[in-house]
């Protein structure tokens, strides 16, 4: 069935023709993610840690570059609201870095709400694009459900494995996100002339 609507047909068209120009790109994004999925669930209790340490760090070092921003520049407006953020940043990357296991608790919840988002991104962009992803429309479709599957596994479970979870559902995350990611490889691969999808 062919699309009137010349917007959708304009982004079609760009997937299209990303997917030709970067399938190989892709094919190695997915081999990574798969790899790393499969180490997390080997070790799910290693890999909550690693992801709280990981979220950690991040804001540790985004938060100290705030401060140090907003102490060189002259006349920041918002200063005590700039300054609030930047040390809320600070302290809580330092927390989470000093005691990853109750940093794990609020993680989970934040990782929750990305699995809810990313599932209802996945799914709405597999029927949305589906004429032009190919048969990889389906996985990315069965990989947004399995992230909706996964925040209510988070919800059900609630706290008693929380300091195991997340790392069990980022591990399989990264497996879906990447054989999702590998389809479409293969589903560019085939665009590009370079061979056939199985």
């Amino acid at each position: 069935m062919t699309s009137f609507d010349p917007v959708q047909n304009i982004m079609q068209d760009a997937i299209g023709s990303a997917l030709r120009a970067h399938w190989k790109l892709l094919m190695f994004q997915s081999i990574v993610m798969l790899i790393l999925g499969f180490l997390a669930i080997a070790a799910p209790v290693i890999a909550t840690i690693a992801v709280d340490i990981y979220i950690g760090w991040l804001f540790l070092i985004s938060g100290i570059v705030g401060l140090v921003a907003m102490f060189s520049a002259k006349n920041i407006p918002a200063f005590l609201w700039s300054l609030l953020t930047a040390a809320l940043s600070v302290i809580a990357g330092g927390l989470l870095i000093w005691n990853p296991v109750a940093g794990a608790l609020s993680l989970t919840v934040v990782m929750t709400a990305f699995f809810i988002a990313e599932g209802v991104f996945q799914i709405v962009t597999s029927i949305a694009y589906h004429g032009v992803i190919g048969s990889s429309w389906g996985w990315m479709l069965v990989s947004g459900i399995a992230d909706l599957v996964l925040a209510a596994i988070i919800i059900l479970s609630w706290p008693v494995s929380a300091v195991w979870v997340l790392g069990l559902l980022v591990g399989i995350n990264l497996i879906t996100s990447g054989w999702a990611i590998l389809m479409a490889a293969l589903a560019g691969r085939k665009l590009a002339g370079g061979g056939s999808t199985a």
